[in-house]
């Protein structure tokens, strides 16, 4: 070939680079991103994902660029389960067959969180359950491919119980969403309060459809009851309803009420000026926590969304977190060393530094408790307090009598 045929010089170097790549098929394979399956119920539960979704997003911004892991960018790539568990097992083996997920994160409704662990089991595939509640997930039906980020039904009513003994409250009245999050939160309140309070009564109790609450019945109901004080679960459409007819009918006055989740502000909003001063809740009051962690992630989460945090952004972008130092630990993308790293693994979320216990696979996270204030005709959380998640835990002992042998 003559040098008038041959190809310029930067031609010549690409052409040569494009066939080594080819030739080594593993090279090019390395730069390929780690997929992280994750489903969730994006068109039911908005308020809360939508927030999940944005700090998902940002966790996985910053892990690409301060280099990825194990040399790779990771990628999440996300399916809407529709609140249905057989919809999210379907989404779940689709995940991992089409798209070559390394393993699964994410969901939302217990239901469906079961019934991923369940099928996170039967494939022998890691599952970080991000923000499903129910206690079954690691006690009851436990298993070593299933490990949880949010501090559980348990755990969170738990919290409430000191503030709810303070008060020799006899006549309680329980609402609850009438699936297996608000049951397990009713059945895990009546043992933790007789226990500190053992004449205590429980005099009337409304198991409502998920988001169906009939809210006028319900209030008369409880009203009927005289009720000291009231226990909810309820969260979302269900809990603005109850409190709208609740607050109508004058069925709080005089009643002191403790509700999970009700100051997380994705419930709180939606509010405004409605919400329920002086309600003891679980939740999350952004407006106010110094921490550095907690200082850190909202200034980086506000440049980039110009919006605040919700508890779902924090969620998201923990699960992510915790995603990346299982990876990081494991050195491998193979199941059986990711939950092998996922035992005992400790890493920094905005709450501060979380540990999944290897005893249970539950992590450490916890939630901020205090009573619900107005703050320019908007609710917030105040008077509040952090508890360590590690405090509401239980010991090993209970843990080997409820959980399954792996």
């Amino acid at each position: 070939m003559s040098n008038a045929n041959m190809p310029k010089l930067p031609a010549r170097r690409a052409l040569i680079a494009a066939i080594a790549a080819f030739a080594l098929p593993g090279v090019a394979l390395a730069q390929e991103p780690i997929k992280i399956g994750e489903m969730n119920s994006y068109k039911i539960f908005a308020a809360f994902l939508e927030p999940y979704k944005k700090g998902m997003e940002l966790a996985v911004d910053e892990i690409n660029a301060a280099g990825g892991v194990l040399g790779r960018k990771i990628e999440i790539v996300s399916r809407d389960d529709n609140g249905q568990p057989a919809d999210a097992v379907r989404v779940a083996e689709e995940l991992l067959t089409r798209e070559k997920a390394a393993f699964l994160i994410g969901t939302f409704p217990s239901n469906v969180g079961l019934a991923v662990a369940s099928f996170a089991k039967e494939r022998k595939v890691l599952f970080i359950a991000a923000e499903p509640l129910t206690d079954k997930i690691v006690w009851d039906q436990g298993n070593r491919y299933t490990f949880r980020l949010r501090a559980s039904t348990y755990m969170q009513t738990a919290m409430l119980v000191p503030e709810a003994t303070k008060r020799p409250h006899k006549r309680w009245a329980i609402v609850y969403p009438n699936y297996e999050y608000g049951q397990a939160a009713t059945a895990a309140f009546k043992q933790l309060i007789k226990q500190k309070q053992p004449d205590a009564e429980f005099v009337v109790e409304q198991a409502t459809p998920l988001g169906r609450i009939e809210a006028g019945p319900v209030a008369d109901a409880i009203a009927a009851a005289r009720p000291d004080a009231i226990f909810s679960s309820l969260f979302g459409a269900d809990l603005a309803k109850f409190v709208r007819e609740g607050t109508t009918r004058g069925i709080f006055k005089g009643v002191d009420v403790f509700n999970l989740l009700g100051g997380e502000p994705e419930y709180l909003d939606p509010l405004k000026d409605e919400a329920p001063q002086g309600w003891v809740v679980t939740g999350y009051p952004w407006q106010d926590i110094a921490t550095p962690e907690h200082a850190k992630f909202r200034n980086a989460y506000q440049a980039k969304f110009h919006d605040y945090p919700r508890l779902g952004s924090v969620v998201g972008y923990s699960v992510v977190h915790s995603a990346a130092a299982a990876i990081r630990k494991a050195g491998s993308l193979d199941s059986e060393k990711l939950v092998a790293a996922m035992k005992g693994l400790m890493h920094s979320t905005p709450f501060g530094n979380i540990t999944y216990r290897p005893q249970d696979n539950q992590s450490t996270m916890g939630a901020y408790v205090g009573k619900i204030g107005l703050r320019d005709g908007k609710g917030v959380m105040v008077d509040w307090h952090y508890a360590d998640g590690a405090a509401y835990l239980p010991s090993d002992a209970e843990v080997a009598k409820i959980r399954p042998a792996e």
